[in-house]
C-alpha cells in the first residue's frame, strides 16, 4: 500500500510512503487460520465426500498471501539506500481481500474506461432464481451459454430500437460474471456494460453511432420474458431441465459425474439460501439485525423487471465522456466479495458481516 504525504504533489516521489499489507491482523485471516482445517475435516466427514482440491488450495494460498515467512522481495532505493520488504501474494480469485482489491484496480485501468468510445453505456443486471443459481454453481460450464442468450436478446433489442438488421448494425458489451451477493452469499448473476446503441457504417464507410432511447418498464418486462423463454429452451435442450405436464424441473444430477463427486453441493445450497450448512443450527438462516425501514425503500424500483425469481435491472446509465462515472461503475462490478471493514468480530465472538447498503427490508448486518 502506498500513499503520498499530506500536501505533497504527484511528482514528489520522495514523499510517497509505502506500508506493507499485514493480512494476519485482519478478522478474516484469523478466522480462516483458526477454522479452515476443522471446516474441511467436518465437511468431508459430514458429506462422505472430499472437497475439491482447488478449495483446499484456495485456503492454503490465502494463509500464505502477504506473509513474509512464505517469501518476499527486498527492494532498495538507489537514492536513499532505504530498503523495503514486499511479501509474495497469492493472486487468487476467491476471497483474498488484498488480491481482490488489487485486481479491481488493475481491471479498472485496463477496462473500457481506456478503450471504449465516448458513447453512452447502460448497465444491464440479470439475476436468476435460486434453482438456477444452484444449477450454475454445480455446472459452471453452463454460465457461458447463458451469457450468450442474454447478449443476443440485448443486441436484438438495440438493433430494433435503431431500426437496423443484424448484418447492418453492431453493438458492444463487456460482462462481469459475479458469483457473490452483498451478503457474501453464492449468487451467480451477470453485470453487462452495453453500449446504449449500435454502430452502422455510413456511405463513406465511416462508423456512426445510433443512440438508443431508454427502455420503458413494459419493454423491460417483455425483454425479461424473452430472456426467460430462451434460457429455458436452451437449458432444456442441453438436458439439465426437464419439462413435464407444463412444469419445468431441474434434471436429477448424475451421482457418478463430477457434480456429485465431491462434498461442495451442500455448501453451495446453503450459501445460496443464506442458511447454515453444518453444526447445531444446520439448516437455519443466519441471524440478521434490522434498522428502520427507509420510506423511499418502499417505492417500486424504476427500470427493474421481476418475473418468477428472475430480475432484469437497467436503470444505471453512464453518459458520453463521463469517464469518472464509468470508472466507478467498473470498480463496483469488479470489486472483491469481501472487505476488511465489512467482516468483524463482535464482543461475544460472533462474526458480523455488514451489508454494503441496507436491504429494502431494513436488514443491515448478518451474524
Amino acid at each position: 500500500h502506498a500513499a503520498r504525504q499530506p500536501g505533497s504533489s504527484p511528482g514528489q516521489a520522495s514523499r510517497v510512503h509505502y506500508e506493507r499489507h499485514r493480512p494476519e491482523q485482519t478478522a478474516l485471516y484469523r478466522l480462516v487460520q483458526q477454522h479452515a482445517a476443522s471446516f474441511i475435516a467436518h465437511t468431508e466427514a459430514s458429506t462422505g465426500a472430499a472437497l475439491p482440491q482447488f478449495v483446499k488450495d484456495e485456503f492454503d494460498a490465502f494463509l500464505e498471501c502477504g506473509i513474509l515467512a512464505h517469501g518476499f522481495l527486498r527492494l532498495r532505493c538507489g537514492d536513499s539506500a532505504t530498503t523495503k520488504l514486499l511479501a509474495f501474494s497469492c493472486k487468487r480469485r476467491g476471497f483474498c481481500l488484498s488480491c481482490g482489491a488489487r485486481r479491481m484496480s488493475q481491471q479498472q485501468r485496463n477496462s473500457w474506461t481506456t478503450s471504449s468510445p465516448h458513447v453512452p453505456v447502460r448497465q444491464w443486471v440479470l439475476s436468476l432464481p435460486i434453482p438456477l443459481r444452484v444449477l450454475l454453481a454445480a455446472q459452471p460450464e453452463l454460465v457461458t451459454p447463458v451469457l450468450h442468450v442474454v447478449q443476443r436478446v440485448l443486441t436484438r433489442h438495440l438493433l430494433d430500437a435503431a431500426g437496423l438488421k443484424a448484418d447492418v448494425g453492431h453493438g458492444g458489451a463487456v460482462t462481469l460474471i459475479q458469483r457473490f451477493g452483498c451478503a457474501a452469499n453464492l449468487n451467480i448473476h451477470l453485470h453487462c456494460l452495453v453500449l446504449d446503441g449500435v454502430y452502422r457504417r455510413d456511405a463513406d464507410g465511416a462508423p456512426s453511432f445510433i443512440e438508443a432511447s431508454a427502455p420503458t418498464d413494459d419493454a423491460l418486462h417483455a425483454l425479461l420474458q424473452t430472456v426467460i423463454a430462451r434460457l429455458m429452451k436452451m437449458l432444456t435442450r442441453r438436458g439439465v431441465l426437464v419439462e413435464d405436464m407444463g412444469q419445468t424441473y431441474l434434471a436429477e444430477p448424475d451421482a457418478d459425474g463430477e457434480a456429485g463427486a465431491h462434498g461442495s453441493r451442500p455448501l453451495q445450497a446453503a450459501a445460496i439460501t443464506y442458511r447454515i450448512a453444518f453444526g447445531p443450527r444446520a439448516g437455519q438462516k443466519v441471524l440478521t439485525l434490522r434498522g428502520a425501514l427507509p420510506r423511499e425503500a418502499m417505492a417500486r424500483q424504476q427500470l427493474c423487471a421481476d418475473i418468477d425469481g428472475f430480475s432484469l435491472h437497467a436503470a444505471v446509465r453512464v453518459e458520453p465522456h463521463a469517464t469518472k462515472r464509468l470508472e466507478q461503475l467498473c470498480r463496483y462490478i469488479t470489486r472483491p466479495a469481501l472487505s476488511d471493514e465489512r467482516v468483524q468480530l463482535n464482543t461475544v465472538g460472533q462474526v458480523e458481516l455488514k451489508l454494503k447498503t441496507p436491504w429494502r427490508d431494513g436488514q443491515r448486518i448478518w451474524s
